[in-house]
């Protein structure tokens, strides 16, 4: 019994790892002196991925069949997987988790199905993709962090789709020094044509970047056209006149601010380009050597952005953008550079701002005493060499204290800086000459008659 047990567990790995799905082909490939397994499942029959794919499957298709979603983790068996095609389905959903343990994927296909939007954050599970086809789908935008996800990604067709902008930055991906590009910058090939293109400088930068020498961007169709632009649609848009791209220039309000301790400070800037740039700012640096001393335990991370303390921002026109920063209650740990960063396809720029907080803080310790204020004297304690002058000193009670020397009343613990030394008022010693003492009365013993 327990001998046929023991067999159970090798025959199914057996059968899970060399079965084949009914439906399915399954043939092997020689590569040096390694056998690779490679599936095909193309018939129309099949409407759901298959769940008896082998584990050591190392190339996958699935085309024209009537499959429609991608469930949540399809493929996870497939550890040994490297290329994945599901090709002219009729795919109109993919879970963002349905390539999760695909840690090998060199190249994935979608093309020719019915996708509306596609789950760029799935390319996490998928770190050494380099292959990327979404050729004739639906998708009608990208979104802003796209770039986030494409940094592996050496072929990306988006051709024959609904797009009709690109995102921003996607360019930083693309090129990511503009103007100044390293011969060392990895290439990329895009596929971008037919699309009813929006044609502006973004695209047209992206167009004639791709045709300079050198440029990291290879096109796949360099006609591309422009479907939505005002009196122009259909033509390519290398003869179609747009306005160029203009690197954001930008222009704080006062480069240097110095505010009070406590108070409210608001930083502005300005910035122009084309496309209208947008505004972030940063704080760059800390505080300066001048403060260092009352700042105790600040492990701020830098450079950080200043999303929170945004109050306000603006475009009155065109390729002009204006942003305010709020800082409420200044304390010293506030001090430093607050950089302004203005950013569009053309590329981007900053301008700093220096911020000093001056003032004085709380009382935190007593101030060092530059004269030392005479000892109290007890009426029952008496030096044996005491100067006889100082006997002679009438007495003054508290009550009889002028009020120039009156002590002040304190309403409060503490103070605020600058705390001046106090007075020591210096004890009165009359001199010997002009001594005017209580006279002494002197009895003369009565002469006895």
């Amino acid at each position: 019994m327990y001998f046929l047990a023991f067999l159970h567990i090798p025959l199914y790995h057996f059968l899970v790892v060399h079965s084949c799905p009914s439906l399915c082909t399954c043939i092997y490939g020689t590569t040096g002196t390694a056998d690779l397994r490679w599936v095909q499942c193309s018939d129309p029959r099949i409407s759901a991925v298959p769940i008896n794919i082998p584990a050591d499957t190392v190339k996958l298709r699935l085309e024209k069949t009537l499959i429609t979603r991608v469930p949540r983790a399809a493929f996870f068996n497939l550890s040994e997987l490297l290329f994945l095609w599901l090709t002219y389905n009729s795919i109109t959903t993919i879970h963002p988790s349905s390539f999760v343990n695909l840690r090998v994927l060199r190249e994935l296909r979608l093309d020719g199905n019915l996708l509306t939007a596609f789950p760029w954050e799935g390319l996490r599970d998928m770190p050494h993709l380099q292959t990327l086809g979404l050729h004739n789908n639906q998708l009608s935008s990208l979104p802003s962090q796209v770039a986030l996800f494409l940094p592996n990604i050496t072929y990306l067709d988006l051709s024959s789709n609904r797009l009709t902008m690109l995102p921003a930055e996607l360019l930083d991906l693309w090129f990511p020094l503009l103007g100044q590009m390293e011969r060392s910058a990895q290439r990329r090939v895009l596929g971008l044509h037919d699309n009813p293109w929006m044609c502006d400088c973004q695209i047209s930068l992206v167009v004639s970047l791709s045709m300079s020498l050198g440029s990291p961007v290879v096109l796949m169709d360099q006609l591309v056209t422009c479907s939505r632009s005002l009196g122009q649609s259909g033509m390519l848009l290398t003869k179609v006149e747009l306005p160029h791209c203009m690197r954001p220039s930008i222009q704080p309000a006062a480069t240097r601010v110095t505010s009070l301790l406590g108070s409210h400070v608001i930083l502005r800037c300005e910035a122009t380009g084309y496309p209208t740039p947008t505004l972030t700012w940063v704080k760059t640096s800390n505080y300066a050597d001048c403060c260092r001393q009352d700042i105790t335990g600040d492990n701020e991370q830098l450079p950080r952005k200043l999303e929170s303390f945004l109050a306000m921002q603006g475009s009155p026109r065109v390729g002009v953008r204006w942003s305010i920063i709020s800082l409420d209650d200044l304390g010293f740990k506030d001090t430093g550079e607050y950089r302004c960063q203005a950013r569009n396809m053309a590329g981007k720029s900053e301008a700093p701002v220096k911020l000093k907080v001056v003032g004085v803080t709380r009382l935190s310790r007593l101030p060092k005493k530059s004269q030392k204020t005479p000892p109290k004297s007890t009426s029952n304690s008496k030096k044996p060499n005491q100067n006889r002058t100082t006997s002679l000193i009438p007495s003054l009670k508290d009550n009889q204290l002028p009020r120039a020397i009156a002590p002040p009343t304190q309403k409060n613990n503490t103070q605020t800086l600058p705390v001046t030394v106090s007075k020591v008022f210096p004890i009165y010693k009359p001199s010997k000459t002009n001594l005017k003492g209580p006279k002494k009365i002197t009895k003369e013993p009565s002469s006895s008659l």
